[in-house]
């Protein structure tokens, strides 16, 4: 699978999403990720797919999108797990520029560090990049990430990223109750964001089932406490507080289509019937798909959830 979607996106419309890394190979290991626990933490980039079939497959979905009537904004890199750990990333945008569509990449930012991943990211035309935590503690209790990977030198690598891209970058932070929500945390966070200048910064908090049980949302004051602190330093913050709204579209074989959306998004149960209404596609095929273990129902906080599972054990 390496399409999906397009699926309707609160920051870039109509989202054509390309998966560019096998399922949960990240650099980090966020406690509150929404497709699970990492299965390989590396920071080892590697070429895993060939550029020429993400290409083609972008070109298939772009086909059945046109056919279908189905608008598609941009086409953003993201993956379950770290995009940029693509070593082919770079040759990967260069051959979807012919399809005259913008193309997003939403990064956790942990491999900045390095000259050739930058390199790579400025091809593309809006960057998301993950700033949770500027000290180091925290970090490493939220992110989790791999053992060789330093803070200050992602930073720094943010910085130069940042003077550099002339595209749009954008900031998301993912707050977590009792980890980085507090005002000691948030100043600390949105004195470096301010030198980073992002065109927009992102709030946002655990909306759908996390890795970890224990994860929680802020309190309101301290989410209204956030985006105060943030906004005296910045010229545009947001909240992403809310579910997507809108079709997830379902172009080529349905049962396919919902288990790639599934991989890198957990549906809502009423998403996922709108998107049975939408498909055809009838709730006998989901009863059979729970029980040969490709989807699995998960209640968190006040709704069920259907996510695509994976089976290796965690590192």
């Amino acid at each position: 699978m390496l399409t999906f979607g397009p699926v309707p996106s609160r920051r870039l419309g109509r989202s054509l999403g390309i998966n560019n890394i096998p399922p949960k190979t990240c650099s980090y290991g966020c406690c509150y990720c929404q497709v699970g626990r990492t299965t390989h933490k590396t920071i080892n980039r590697s070429a895993f797919y060939p550029a020429e079939a993400i290409r083609e497959s972008v070109q298939e979905k772009l086909d059945q999108a046109r056919l279908a009537g189905e608008r598609i904004d941009y086409l953003t890199f993201v993956p379950d797990g770290e995009p940029t750990l693509d070593s082919d990333l770079d040759r990967e945008i260069t051959a979807l520029r012919a399809f005259g569509l913008p193309i997003a990449v939403i990064s956790n930012a942990s491999l900045l560090s390095r000259e050739d991943v930058r390199a790579a990211l400025e091809k593309a035309d809006w960057i998301s990049l993950k700033m949770d935590s500027v000290t180091e503690a925290t970090w490493r209790l939220i992110n989790r990430p791999h053992r060789q990977l330093a803070l200050p030198a992602i930073l720094e690598g943010a910085r130069t990223l940042a003077r550099r891209f002339t595209g749009r970058l954008v900031t998301e932070t993912m707050l977590v109750a009792g980890l980085n929500d507090g005002e000691k945390e948030l100043t600390s966070l949105a004195r470096y964001l301010e030198e980073l200048k992002p065109s927009r910064a992102y709030l946002a908090v655990p909306t759908r089932p996390p890795a970890e049980k224990w994860v929680r949302l802020p309190e309101g004051k301290n989410l209204l406490r956030a985006y105060r602190i943030l906004a005296g330093c910045l010229p545009a913050v947001e909240l992403l507080i809310e579910y997507e709204t809108g079709e997830f579209a379902s172009l080529g074989a349905p049962e396919e289509a919902l288990l790639n959306i599934l991989a890198v998004h957990p549906l809502t149960e009423e998403a996922l019937m709108d998107f049975l209404i939408q498909t055809q596609l009838g709730k006998d095929r989901i009863d059979l798909l729970i029980q040969r273990g490709e989807l699995a129902r998960v209640a968190y906080r006040d709704k069920t959830f259907f996510i695509r599972p994976f089976r290796k054990a965690a590192v």
